[in-house]
């Protein structure tokens, strides 16, 4: 970084100057929500609606569940947002913080309300270099500070404009851009290559899990055991080691007590996470879900579970309801699974486990390596956007 060191003893040697995001900036706007100006996902719609959701490591990341507007809505939406590429979007509402600098100008999207959009003043600021910035330990903990609200906080735009930030010239700056870029592209490539693999897992997954005639097909209630989670909440609970299980993959809290113990599979019941399947073999108190128990003379606990993984986004197809949406404990046991061999069946885990092993274990392999590589660029971040205040 000798380039940089040069940079700023020749350009800032008495310090950098700090203004506020306003003072950097030619505006600083949000998105449209839908209220009563337009609808989501009508017959028409060929647009994309992004919401926080679609803002994925620095990027716009549309999926099969990002909602759609017509012509109509996108337009009305730009009229507040006014998109442009080297605008940086910024979350405001919900999960604060994230950014993405928009390449090039957006043709068939446009942005929700809670999303702001930064437009930076480029002969002062590079957009890069601000979205880094936004990002940094010491800046965020600054703007969080300033988040309010009750269910869903945010942080008001008048309090985001008015924070300080270090501004040093823009041959500076553009290094500070030109070394972050190379962490974020390696780390990009390493996460790039840990997708291939997990694409390549789930055809193999699919192709094991493709059975002829010759297999016999059990139902669900058939095959297991199936049993409701309890109602509890941390607050009439005592804190303890047993995970408590809401049906996602992380253990929401810690209690004191148990309500099962041994190899169980797990579905989430309600909400967005809906049809969620994990796997559990240790003491665990289920709670929003349902928990399934294997018959072992028909199948394996662990084949149960990679079974119910392969549908798993048929089942988060199934909930069904207004306000929080959830799956039926009898629909999920009406589901019909093949039931080969126990031989086959052990086979079948065999093969996936190796694959998942390659693709997931957290202590060696890729994952490991992207998160090294992600402290290492945040180190590095934090450390690169620290300057002397000018005085």
């Amino acid at each position: 970084m000798g380039k940089l060191d040069d940079l700023i003893k020749k350009l800032c040697p008495d310090g950098v100057e700090y203004k506020t995001l306003g003072e950097v900036i030619f505006s600083l706007n949000t998105g449209l929500n839908p209220r009563k100006f337009f609808r989501l996902n009508t017959d028409d719609a060929q647009n994309y609606y992004v919401t926080i959701r679609e803002m994925v490591n620095g990027k716009i990341i549309f999926t099969d569940s990002t909602d759609r507007i017509n012509d109509e809505a996108l337009r009305l939406c730009n009229n507040r947002s006014n998109l442009e590429k080297g605008d940086v979007l910024f979350s405001g509402t919900g999960t604060i913080g994230r950014t993405v600098v928009i390449e090039e100008d957006p043709e068939n999207w446009n942005i929700k309300e809670g999303v702001y959009t930064i437009k930076p003043n480029q002969s002062l600021i590079n957009s890069k270099y601000l979205s880094y910035l936004l990002q940094s330990d010491e800046i965020k903990r600054n703007y969080m500070k300033k988040v309010a609200g009750g269910t869903v906080q945010s942080i008001p735009m008048g309090d985001l404009r008015n924070q300080t930030i270090p501004v040093p010239p823009l041959e500076v700056q553009n290094e500070i851009v030109r070394i972050l870029d190379k962490f974020t592209s390696l780390e990009a490539e390493l996460e790039a290559e840990l997708e291939a693999r997990r694409k390549q897992y789930e055809y193999y997954r699919d192709s094991l899990f493709t059975f002829g005639d010759d297999v016999e097909w059990k139902t669900l209630g058939e095959i297991s055991t199936i049993f409701r989670g309890e109602y509890i909440t941390q607050k009439n609970s005592k804190k303890g080691n047993i995970p408590v299980i809401l049906g996602g993959l992380e253990p929401a809290y810690y209690i004191d007590k148990a309500n099962h113990n041994g190899e169980v599979i797990v579905i989430s019941r309600s909400g967005a996470s809906a049809g969620f399947v994990s796997y559990w073999n240790e003491p665990i108190f289920i709670t929003d879900g349902f928990g399934f128990e294997a018959n072992e003379d028909l199948v394996t606990s662990k084949f149960l579970y990679l079974s119910l993984k392969n549908k798993e986004k048929k089942l988060n197809e199934m909930k069904r309801g207004a306000g929080v949406p959830h799956v039926s404990g009898e629909k999920l046991k009406a589901i019909k699974f093949p039931v080969p061999p126990i031989e086959q069946q052990n086979e079948i885990v065999s093969i996936l486990d190796r694959f998942e092993s390659l693709c997931n274990d957290i202590t060696s392999g890729l994952p490991a390596e992207i998160e090294a590589r992600h402290k290492q660029y945040e180190y590095y971040r934090d450390k690169l956007l620290t300057f002397k205040k000018k005085v």
